[in-house]
């Protein structure tokens, strides 16, 4: 079957100084991650971005560019995923929005707080992305493109 990389999607949610992250169950034990999940078919990028952070945080958000895309070999399964990661505002917060299975909820951290509990983090990717995007890292939505 050959190399199959997973394509997936997450976001960063800043608001008052504060970073919207995911608390969820991964084999039992507690991990933090940004809002992220797993391309659909035909959706863009950008709308799974959105479905993401939705079906996990409840907040519905807009996506205002792009932080970047990253390569990240998992060593816990060796699954390769290219992830792509937006920036987006919080528009809303639907308090009974149904959340996907294995998730506890939402967190909003400083980013003292996410570099006390590195340990936590599910990869390495939910600081450095946050990193990139304080020192200015963004581009524009457009640089993706096209739906499923």
């Amino acid at each position: 079957m050959g190399f199959q990389p997973h394509v997936t999607v997450a976001t960063i949610v800043e608001q008052d100084g504060r970073f919207l992250l995911v608390r969820e169950l991964i084999d039992g034990i507690e991990q933090l991650n940004q809002p992220a999940g797993h391309l659909e078919e035909n959706e863009s990028l950008e709308q799974a971005a959105a479905r993401e952070t939705l079906e996990e945080t409840g907040w519905i958000v807009e996506a205002t560019g792009v932080v970047g895309i990253d390569l990240y070999r998992a060593p816990a399964n060796g699954v390769t995923y290219v992830r792509t990661t937006f920036i987006a505002r919080a528009k809303r917060h639907l308090d009974d929005a149904p959340l996907d299975t294995g998730i506890i909820g939402p967190i909003w951290l400083t980013l003292e707080q996410i570099r006390e509990r590195t340990a936590q983090l599910r990869s390495p990717m939910v600081l450095s992305v946050i990193e990139d995007y304080l020192a200015g890292r963004c581009f524009p939505l457009e640089v993706t493109r096209g739906q499923g």
